[in-house]
């Protein structure tokens, strides 16, 4: 059986990874399984992409779409373009797919049209916000797939409610602490822990990337500089996203506490949440490692898809609503954050799980 994976942006490069360590082991138990891995291209800076190969030991991809920059629809088209090709030239068995980039509904459509299966690895989680594009991603890959992998209860219940019967729908938990657990030990202090003369737990970390954060000038200003007020006794770290460093320029955000750096790997970023007093975010996927490293995470967003983040782990949602980020801050200063625990199967054994899944599913 051959396999073809689908990486594209930097959350999927830490789901990929344990996966194709399973398939690798799978292969040595005597499967009859083999992989190809397919980039497309969709994260092209080397701190977004690149290194999360050489950090992770993920295997050089087999082809790299090298789609780049563009608009939602510009990426779209030209992933499908560039994958149909693939797909035609190297035929497979199944199109693995993961989380919800434009790259994992791109090539989940090829594959559908070209009468190739779809597994998608974190099916059926939903924010049920519209304006985000990852919740359309979302959608319309679940709408295709065949097998659907899970992290949680609440997306499977989401599948259900629209029709997926349970024999689809697996519940194996998540690939990306299986990476976290991996790795936890082989963090590294970046340079910038002693340029800025970071202790542990005495500083914060701030990421922002969505549009709803980012887009409009005079929000971001606002909200930036709202957060740094209340944050003002500690150091606040922020990696830029390239799309986040192109808005910042010209906002005049100057402020003692807060320190703007260049996008970091994935073993110096995590090193960095890990030893935070609390962690600033509109990313779904850092609540998931926060909650797993105990960090308290203050997201920025009036939803998310990762529900079991806030209901069982360490995270609180507060939007750009300026009184609920106020009592968010006044909690987190007081010591008096709640108390988080892991999710069901957040055990680093997930990948191992979706591999024997799909080995049982093609008798191999």
């Amino acid at each position: 059986m051959r396999i073809t994976i689908i990486a594209g942006a930097r959350p999927n490069f830490m789901k990929i990874a344990p996966i194709i360590d399973a398939i690798i082991n799978k292969k040595q138990q005597g499967h009859d399984i083999t992989y190809q891995l397919v980039h497309t291209g969709q994260h092209y800076d080397k701190n977004l992409s690149g290194t999360f190969f050489e950090e992770l030991n993920i295997p050089f991809p087999d082809a790299n779409l090298e789609v780049k920059s563009g608009t939602q629809s510009e990426q779209t088209a030209a992933i499908m373009i560039g994958f149909e090709k693939y797909l035609e030239e190297s035929p497979c068995d199944l199109v693995v797919v993961v989380g919800d980039v434009t790259s994992t509904m791109a090539c989940a459509i090829v594959a559908k049209k070209a009468g190739v299966d779809v597994a998608h690895i974190e099916a059926g989680i939903r924010s049920g916000d519209m304006n985000m594009p990852e919740e359309i991603n979302r959608i319309v890959t679940d709408s295709l797939t065949d097998y659907f992998f899970t992290t949680s209860t609440y997306a499977n219940e989401n599948l259900k409610k629209v029709g997926v019967s349970d024999d689809k729908i697996f519940f194996t938990g998540n690939v990306m602490i299986d990476t976290l657990l991996k790795n936890e030990s082989r963090l590294v202090k970046p340079p910038v822990w002693n340029a800025l003369k970071l202790e542990a737990k005495k500083y914060m970390v701030m990421t922002l990337h969505r549009p709803s954060n980012v887009d409009e000038e005079h929000q971001l200003k606002g909200l930036i500089t709202q957060l740094v007020d209340l944050g003002k006794d500690f150091p606040i770290v922020f990696p830029v996203h390239p799309r986040t460093k192109k808005l910042l320029e010209g906002l005049n955000l100057n402020f003692d506490n807060l320190h703007f750096i260049e996008p970091l790997g994935y073993l110096h970023f995590n090193y960095l949440v890990k030893n935070a007093f609390a962690v600033l975010t509109d990313s779904g996927g850092i609540t998931e490692e926060t909650t797993v490293m105990n960090v308290p995470c203050i997201t920025l967003r009036d939803s998310t898809e990762r529900p079991e983040t806030c209901e069982i782990g360490t995270n609180v949602l507060v939007g750009s609503d300026s009184d609920k980020i106020k009592e968010a801050f006044s909690v987190l200063l007081s010591g008096n954050w709640k108390k988080g625990s892991i999710p069901k199967l957040w055990d680093g054994h997930a990948a191992e799980r979706i591999v024997d899944a799909i080995a049982d599913i093609y008798n191999l």
